[in-house]
């Protein structure tokens, strides 16, 4: 075998996932696909650049047939009709997955990607995790002595895992002498100990597929999904895959990426975060007609994000695929009734005009959301379980709506890069010890959002923006003189211990990635290697 496991602390019971017959598994897929995905991500910088030169991005010409073409998906497995409200969350540990698959939502996105710090022991104790949820013996009792058990006068939601995007790496696995894909161990090891049990239970392997930014790289996911469901004997069609459009070449693409995984597709989800990410990323340098204002500012309503999100509509039930609203941040705060009950009524208006634009369901971060995402969905659907028949031929999307940046209201402001640069410390402090999603002033913060609060820092660098509420360009040295000050401030707020070990190694590497002549991709490559490092 050449596959090896790299020595790391695993939880108790690793044993039981890393089996030769599942090691030999992901083996396989690296050997079949690991070049292509390779390739792929050499096309992405190529694209990219090409992005930098002009300044622009449009449908494709080759696939114009596709766009015009009569086709749809496969019709969905009985278990994904219904997908009103969903909550996402970390695998492990294992209290938080036994509180949303008790949530009462109808589908929990298992998430090994943005919201999980990808350590060993995380990744391992995920996939455990998964493994006995499917199998119904998920259980967890705390240092307390409380005990945590899957309901049983309720249907529990259906489980979604979302592997790592196409651009992580597995450090703690070797295959052929390189560092292994994380997708292919993520999906591997979850659809080698899972898809046979969920057949059983009535479901099935079902995956939301992240970061992708091209048709050819759902190509690849598909291609996946045939050999791994031939290779385990499983029937073809089994899995289903919901794609995040969360990157601005995707948007372009929707239609595509639905077609290349058409025996196997779900639906699109409207990203949101990372969506705002990837367009900061891939016009960065193209002038002030792409800074966006303030984060706090950009609301679904902005020109440009609901051009994005109309066009998801329409494509998905033309194709017979489900359309998943974005992100409710919100997490409730007992102490501040006030703020919490101001953040439920803006949590109603984001997901009413959602399931009014025809949406079939919406995104939660937090229990305490479910009935308010269900409760408005449940009053525009009735007795339906979803709203595929609500076609959208009024909707014609151009490029240049999708890239209306500059007709966004809001400004940039210093508090904005104050709250931007507070965040991507205070957010990669904690994914660096181990933990990938935290709240931090009422709101779920992941890595989706980090990476808009640095980037967002290194654009205005980048053009010399003037803070509305200052007066100051933003330059390298009024960055580094706030983020001095923000990290005083977080000193001020953890002990000496937690900021030693993990703010000051996070502010140093906020620095590091805002302050370069040169923009990082992805912040999650440098702080997995201060992880694995440790």
């Amino acid at each position: 075998m050449t596959i090896h496991v790299r020595s790391a602390e695993v939880p108790e019971r690793a044993d039981e996932i890393l089996t030769p017959e599942a090691l030999a598994f992901v083996e396989q897929l690296h050997e079949r696909f690991a070049a292509r995905r390779d390739e792929l991500l050499a096309a992405r910088r190529v694209r990219r650049d090409e992005v930098a030169r002009t300044g622009r991005l449009d449908f494709l010409p080759e696939t114009a047939d596709i766009r015009a073409g009569d086709w749809t998906v496969a019709p969905a497995p009985a278990a994904l009709q219904d997908r009103r409200v969903e909550i996402t969350g970390p695998a492990s540990p294992a209290k938080m997955a036994i509180n949303a698959l008790n949530s009462g939502a109808k589908v929990w996105l298992a998430d090994l990607e943005d919201a999980s710090t990808p350590t060993w022991f995380n990744v391992v104790d995920a996939l455990l995790t998964l493994r006995d949820a499917a199998r119904g013996t998920l259980a967890y009792t705390s240092p307390e002595g409380k005990v945590y058990a899957l309901r049983e006068d309720a249907p529990l939601a259906v489980v979604v895992a979302r592997p790592r995007g196409w651009h992580m790496d597995e450090k703690h696995v070797e295959v052929n002498g390189r560092d292994a894909v994380g997708a292919f161990v993520d999906f591997g090891l979850h659809f080698f100990h899972t898809a046979r049990q969920l057949l059983e239970n009535g479901q099935g392997p079902y995956y939301y597929l992240p970061k992708t930014e091209s048709h050819l790289e759902a190509r690849l996911w598909n291609d996946v999904f045939v050999f791994a469901q031939d290779a385990l004997g499983i029937p073809q069609g089994t899995i289903r895959a919901t794609v995040l459009i969360e990157t601005i070449p995707a948007a372009f693409e929707m239609d595509e990426i639905l077609y290349e995984l058409r025996d196997h597709a779900a639906g699109l989800n409207a990203g949101r975060w990372d969506y705002l990410f990837s367009i900061v990323k891939y016009f960065r340098d193209a002038g002030e007609s792409f800074v966006l204002p303030d984060r706090a500012d950009v609301s679904m309503t902005a020109p440009f994000m609901r051009a994005y999100t109309e066009l998801l509509v329409k494509t998905c039930h033309r194709r017979g695929a489900f359309a998943m609203g974005g992100m409710a941040a919100f997490i409730p705060n007992r102490r501040e009734p006030e703020v919490t009950e101001a953040a439920f009524e803006k949590v109603r208006a984001d997901k009413t005009r959602e399931a009014n634009d025809g949406f079939d369901g919406s995104w939660v971060a937090h229990p305490d959301l479910v009935p308010i995402c269900r409760a408005v969905f449940d009053a525009v659907l009735g007795d339906k379980p979803n709203q595929l028949d609500r076609q959208r031929p009024e909707v014609d999307v151009t490029a240049g709506q999708l890239l209306d940046v500059a007709s966004a209201p809001g400004a940039v402001t210093e508090t904005g890069l104050r709250t931007n640069l507070y965040v991507a410390i205070a957010y990669i402090a904690v994914w660096l010890s181990g933990n990938g999603a935290v709240a931090i002033h009422n709101l779920m913060e992941d890595a989706a959002t980090a990476e808009i609060s640095r980037s967002q820092v290194w654009q205005q660098i980048r053009n010399g923006v003037v803070l509305a509420d200052s007066g100051e360009t933003v330059t390298r040295e009024l960055v580094g003189r706030l983020l001095d000050e923000e990290t005083a401030r977080l000193k001020g707020e953890v002990g000496d211990d937690q900021f030693g070990r993990y703010y000051r190694p996070a502010a140093d590497l906020v620095a590091d990635i805002c302050l370069s002549e040169e923009y990082t991709d992805f912040l999650t490559t440098p702080a997995y290697d201060l992880v694995v490092a440790r």
